[in-house]
């Protein structure tokens, strides 16, 4: 299909105001620009009844923040599902902030509590502290479920981009460490070390996220090239450490059609059905890389969202 025409405009608005891209940025202008720009296109934010930050402990002795989202009094004779949702960003830019109005409609429409992670950031924090501050969030939140009201047999990994990468690696350590998820929401995951697909080929330049700046977060965050090679940064092609994929927990996947990720979501989706798992993978028409979050100026992101809450509420079994 062609571009749908809002996500025209969208790259057509984005090429005349010539703003430079992350990959000629320092990180840190990166992520103001991108703290600055994030909520533009965004739907807007619902209403909730708690909404908290948090300090988690990791296991290096530090803290990390972390949100908390629910949109409905918390019950602790009926404990809620809980979604634990990593953000976007190349592991370089993106928070809690940034993602705040996506994680607000997952917790209304997915009816179910949100605890969105700010995982430290490279390049001050490189590979694998993503990895670990992620998995520490699901540990802590499964270990502390009781306290705020949330039921430990029903939780979910998810995130976008960068963020669905954190998750990919989060449900198998979540199986090999006995902790039942019941999905893991990939929104067009990162899943490769090495942008050799067609889809990085084909949609390289002009739709949103470029070959370079991909190789720039990349440079932000590996240590070096090794660790492009390591399954915690590359869960589809990554040998080093690589661990079987089976029994993992079922995975709904969205794709967008130019976005230079498509290929490898579809091909980790395959994957994880070789390897005995259970996979809902959409691929968006007329979608680029980030149009999850430009459901305020793109009515048919509506759908996607409506797919993701519906995928959500199935697993968690309150439809």
């Amino acid at each position: 299909m062609p571009l749908n025409p809002k996500i025209e405009q969208v790259l057509d608005m984005i090429a005349r105001a010539k703003r430079p891209q992350y990959h000629h940025m320092s990180a840190q202008q990166a992520r103001a620009s991108y703290e600055k720009s994030a909520p533009i296109l965004e739907i807007a934010s619902a209403p909730m009844f708690t909404l908290e930050d948090l300090r988690i402990p990791t296991r290096d002795g530090a803290t990390i923040r972390a949100r908390l989202y629910q949109a409905v009094e918390p019950s602790w004779a009926e404990p809620a599902p809980a979604l634990i949702y990593y953000h976007g960003g190349g592991f370089t830019v993106g928070s809690v902030d940034t993602h705040d109005a996506l994680c607000r409609m997952f917790a209304r429409d997915g009816q179910c509590t949100v605890l969105s992670v700010d995982y430290r950031l490279a390049p001050e924090y490189k590979f694998p502290t993503a990895v670990e501050d992620a998995f520490d969030a699901l540990s802590w939140l499964h270990e502390h479920a009781a306290e705020y009201g949330v039921d430990a047999q029903r939780l979910a990994v998810g995130g976008d981009s960068a963020g669905g990468t954190l998750a990919t690696v989060c449900a198998v350590l979540a199986r090999d460490a006995g902790i039942r998820l019941a999905l893991q929401l990939l929104i067009y995951p990162g899943t490769t070390g090495y942008q050799q697909t067609d889809s990085h080929s084909r949609l390289a330049d002009g739709f949103l996220l470029s070959g370079d700046t991909i190789q720039w977060f990349f440079e932000q965050y590996v240590r070096d090239t090794g660790d492009r090679d390591d399954w915690r940064f590359a869960p589809l092609d990554g040998q080093r450490g690589a661990p079987d994929f089976s029994g993992v927990t079922p995975a709904w996947i969205a794709t967008a059609e130019y976005d230079p990720l498509s290929d490898e979501g579809d091909a980790y989706a395959q994957k994880l059905r070789a390897s005995g798992n259970e996979v809902t993978l959409t691929r968006y028409p007329g979608m680029i890389h980030e149009f999850f979050k430009m459901g305020g100026f793109v009515p048919e992101v509506a759908n996607a969202h409506a797919d993701a809450a519906a995928a959500l509420r199935a697993a968690f079994g309150v439809e």
